[in-house]
């Protein structure tokens, strides 16, 4: 694990109750530069005695044009913190980070390097929440990081190193970017919020707009200069591991989905074949009421019954 630290913070003779956040730039297996942030529970929930080791923390990957320091993104670390550590980051393309988006490809390793970050930190419990892109990028880092048996087998693949392939999706393993052996990069539970369930989706008119705004010049001019984001020109070469395909493959770690019955973005269908390829007991589906997409629409109420969810789901462990 690579880190970097971004600045110092002023010392002083009073005593914080709650230390300050850290802020670091990590190095992702492709040489990528991302802006991340740590925050400390705020009320020590999920801390064990002893100091921080072992107490659960939540990274936080946020939608497509978001970034650490978008103010839906600080409400959301801000709720979780209040039962777990948190750490955010920018994904490649946004805020300070470096790289350009690939809109859910290679965004895979910059979350590996957020989830490695927190584990260096000293917590050996990590929850992946991921909204909208993000939560894309979270089922596919969840089927593609598992941690080894606890029986000592073999642990489970990294992204572009024997990439799992569903037979109804048109996937090769690339030859480029191989993963270079970045260990306690994987979760221990999975929740995807307003995710999309395949590729190429547009059956919404927001859908069309952020295609244009990805595949054509003018767009991603617009993308650049209006969204504050910078979008690759190359199209996907292979095509990710989609959604609904990386979803079996999460098991045995919990799953939860949520999605909002007003999601202008991706419709019902989208969250019901997620859950439905997880299969009997592989997936927790919440269906929201009147709730839009993602982040912005992500109520506090919702954003504590997440974080109340994440702990849960990754109770301490008899080593």
């Amino acid at each position: 694990m690579t880190s970097v630290s971004e600045g110092r913070f002023g010392r002083s003779s009073v005593p914080l109750l709650t230390p300050p956040p850290l802020t670091a730039t990590l190095l992702t297996d492709d040489g990528v530069p991302v802006e991340a942030v740590y925050e400390p529970c705020t009320a020590g929930a999920g801390a064990p005695e002893g100091g921080a080791a072992g107490a659960t923390a939540i990274v936080v990957a946020h939608g497509f044009t978001g970034s650490v320091d978008r103010p839906a993104v600080r409400r959301a670390a801000r709720a979780f913190a209040r039962r777990a550590a948190v750490v955010t980051f920018s994904f490649r393309g946004h805020g300070r980070s470096g790289g350009r988006s690939t809109v859910g490809d290679r965004e895979v390793l910059d979350l590996a390097a957020a989830v490695a970050w927190a584990r260096d930190l000293g917590h050996s419990r990590v929850v992946t929440v991921g909204f909208s892109m993000g939560g894309s990028v979270v089922l596919r880092h969840g089927a593609l990081h598992r941690a080894a048996p606890r029986d000592g087998g073999p642990r489970g693949g990294g992204p572009y190193a024997g990439e799992p392939v569903a037979p109804d999706t048109p996937t090769r393993v690339p030859k480029r970017g191989r993963r270079t052996g970045r260990t306690g990069a994987h979760s221990d539970a999975v929740v995807s919020v307003s995710a999309p369930a395949r590729w190429y989706y547009r059956g919404t008119a927001p859908m069309r707009r952020l295609h244009w705004v990805v595949t054509r010049p003018s767009g991603r001019f617009v993308g650049r200069y209006g969204l504050r984001t910078r979008i690759a020109t190359e199209e996907w070469d292979p095509v990710p591991l989609s959604p609904v395909a990386a979803v079996p493959l999460i098991a045995p770690a919990p799953l939860l989905l949520v999605h909002g019955d007003r999601d202008p973005y991706f419709p019902l269908d989208h969250p019901r074949m997620l859950a439905d390829a997880a299969g009997p007991g592989g997936a927790e589906l919440w269906l929201e009421p009147g709730m839009g997409h993602a982040e912005n629409a992500a109520e506090d109420a919702l954003l504590a019954r997440i974080a109340d969810w994440a702990v849960a789901a990754c109770p301490i462990m008899d080593s």
